[in-house]
């Protein structure tokens, strides 16, 4: 008997662990097991786990398909997960318990617990590295470390990866089997305790077959004009995947294989998606080496020592697309209401509250994890390190967004601005991004700019010599 314990892997083919339970041509049983509390200290979206409780309604479905009940139990912590996934096991009589890994270091913890657990008993905790389509230690450098710099790593990344054929696995059918009654308060059920706040996420389709037409959609439609609207945010021009990405609702491998099904070699649209992926992958990696990512720690040293302030009402501000720049605060507005955000604006409105606000990344990171449909720790965290110049490979401090023409340049007709900010829906576009020039502005219900960007630059370059100095 083999016992699967879903997390971050909300799938049926293509699943490592669970493909490999079915293998062994014994009895499967799958279990997800919610921790609210352990949630809302990560900062987990409302909108993520609805997005999460419809996912599992729809892959039990799947599962039953397949001969695998899929069992369910509430708890608050990591802690208590771990605790009922052993008894769980040793109920079921299981000679084996199946995971995709984590690479977070609370996930990582827990795992461990689990296998201290069960290893009293004789289960065996089967682990399999899923998240990534290349796992961390697999692409190192020369010296035979992980590296540091993204474009080294990527040309490491793809060498490996077309030395060896993608493979993308179908599930196979499991053996029938009778869930003991004992355990069948044990099988999810829509109105089983899922005591976590939610915001609906009905705008995200939950069913496999959706999310896959998805996928092709863009992979025939829109990849091949990636690279020319990707940072146009009026423009349908992402994939918008990364939310099943998040929840495992899709792999990383499903994607590349997609994206490569038909084309010998890929157009340039394609391979700066292709790059996007592997950036996920980069930041992965990076988690799992660096477990002083997941306690909030710079990846570098002199980052600990950058000069924060704590003004809650420019935070309050930012997060409510009150600032006085239409570019940020439309961002802002998007998010709020619709738990996703365009990444050219995620990259904008970062810079804004790290270097213009001069407010912790942690502070922003937080918050958008609070926020996101597609939240995931280590792409979240790697790009907010990357707008504040203290990650592995990212943007140098001296080099700092301008809200004005970062605005211009990706919203130059003000399609997007308009939309999300309809007080501004009569400013000329002369004027649209900075409407603070415009002759007709004290008619408008909007803020001027709370700070002036040019002299807050000034500041960031000065606190960021500082830090790097050791001042």
């Amino acid at each position: 008997m083999k016992l699967v314990w879903l997390r971050r892997d909300l799938r049926v083919d293509d699943n490592s662990a669970l493909i490999a339970a079915l293998n062994s041509n014994e009895p499967v049983a799958a279990v997800f097991i919610a921790t609210p509390a352990q949630w809302q200290q990560h900062h987990l979206a409302p909108i993520q786990a609805d997005l999460i409780w419809r996912r599992l309604a729809e892959l039990s479905g799947e599962l039953e398909a397949l001969n695998v009940p899929l069992l369910y139990r509430q708890v608050d912590r990591y802690g208590q997960a771990a605790q009922a996934v052993s008894e769980l096991a040793l109920e079921l009589q299981a000679n084996e318990v199946w995971v995709n890994r984590d690479y977070e270091l609370n996930e990582q913890r827990r795992d461990a617990l689990c296998e201290q657990l069960l290893e009293p008993h004789g289960v065996s905790f089967k682990s399999c590295h899923d998240k990534c389509a290349l796992a961390p230690g697999e692409v190192k450098n020369q010296q035979g470390e992980y590296f540091k710099v993204f474009t080294p790593f990527k040309k490491a990344y793809l060498k490996l990866f077309y030395a060896q054929p993608l493979s993308v696995l179908k599930a196979p059918q499991g053996v029938s089997w009778p869930l003991p009654s004992s355990l069948e308060s044990w099988r999810f059920s829509k109105q089983a305790a899922f005591d976590y706040p939610r915001q609906t996420s009905q705008a995200w389709p939950a069913k496999t077959t959706e999310i896959i037409a998805l996928l092709r959609e863009f992979c025939q439609q829109s990849a091949d004009d990636y690279k020319l609207r990707r940072d146009f945010p009026a423009q349908a021009g992402t994939s918008k995947l990364s939310a099943y990405l998040a929840i495992g609702a899709l792999s990383v491998r499903q994607c590349l294989a997609r994206l490569s099904y038909g084309h010998d070699v890929l157009s340039e649209g394609r391979q700066v998606w292709q790059s996007e992926l592997i950036w996920r992958e980069f930041y992965q990696h990076l988690l799992w080496f660096e477990p002083k990512l997941s306690r909030g720690e710079s990846f570098l040293n002199w980052g600990k020592r950058l000069a924060w302030q704590r003004s809650e009402r420019h935070f309050d501000a930012w997060k409510q697309g009150q600032t006085g720049y239409p570019i940020v605060d439309a961002a802002m507005r998007q998010l709020n209401q619709t738990g996703w955000m365009h990444n050219r604006l995620r990259m904008i409105v970062a810079s804004f509250l790290i270097k213009d606000l001069h407010i912790s990344w942690r502070q922003g990171e937080d918050y958008f994890m609070s926020q996101l449909i597609d939240g995931d720790y280590a792409a979240n965290n790697g790009g907010w390190q990357w707008c504040a110049s203290t990650g592995c490979d990212g943007q140098p401090y001296f080099r700092i967004f301008n809200p004005i023409t970062q605005g211009e340049k990706f919203d130059p007709e003000g399609e997007f601005v308009r939309h999300w900010v309809p007080e501004l829906s009569e400013v000329p576009d002369k004027f649209l991004h900075q409407p603070w020039k415009w002759d007709g502005v004290k008619l408008l219900s909007y803020p001027a700019p709370i700070v002036d960007h040019k002299p807050e630059r000034e500041i960031t370059l000065q606190l960021y010599k500082e830090a790097k100095d050791g001042n």
